[in-house]
């Protein structure tokens, strides 16, 4: 399943004197048409775009990760931000965005991209959780048993070419047996 979601950037003037201004994700606009860093409005110095339109995409394989997303308080989706190839209007690209906390946390061990929490709207939380109880339940883990071992008449003999009184290699339960035999 899939569901348009906008992406709300906001551009803040950074107070240092190494970069002039930081991008946050600060919404996701369910169900939103295309766009293309439409600007929404300007307060104080900081800009907020409707910076693009994104389908987030739910996979069946994926349901114990939203169950732990839907768990958690506060409910976020993820927003994965990217370096903006050259030329491009903006220095950042959105990328991704996902309601599964482990895929972000892929995404955050690289370093590379910039990886956001995004408060869930109500109406993408009651999507998502139905989407969740459709799918069936995992099935519940069994260990397996083994049978136990039972050493085969040849096991620690060796080569029986060369006569071997001791032998580091053979089981202990094998030579007391052949000393019994003896």
């Amino acid at each position: 399943m899939e569901l348009p979601l906008g992406i709300v950037l906001r551009r803040i003037p950074a107070r240092s004197r190494w970069v002039s201004h930081v991008w946050r994700a600060v919404a996701v606009l369910p169900g939103a048409a295309p766009a293309d860093w439409a600007e929404l409005r300007e307060e104080d110095g900081a800009v907020e775009y409707h910076a693009a339109t994104l389908p987030l995409v739910l996979h069946r394989a994926e349901t114990e990760a939203y169950r732990v997303g839907l768990a958690s308080r506060p409910r976020n989706v993820w927003v994965v931000l990217r370096p903006a190839p050259a030329g491009a209007a903006h220095d950042v690209a959105v990328h991704l965005v996902t309601a599964s906390p482990f895929e972000a946390q892929d995404y955050m061990e690289s370093g590379d991209e910039i990886v956001e929490p995004v408060p869930m709207p109500d109406a993408l939380h009651a999507w998502i959780a139905a989407f969740v109880d459709a799918q069936p339940d995992d099935p519940e883990f069994v260990k397996r048993r083994r049978t136990p071992h039972a050493p085969s008449p040849e096991e620690g003999l060796g080569d029986s070419r060369i006569p071997q009184e001791n032998d580091v290699y053979r089981a202990p339960a094998t030579l007391r047996a052949r000393k019994d035999q003896t």
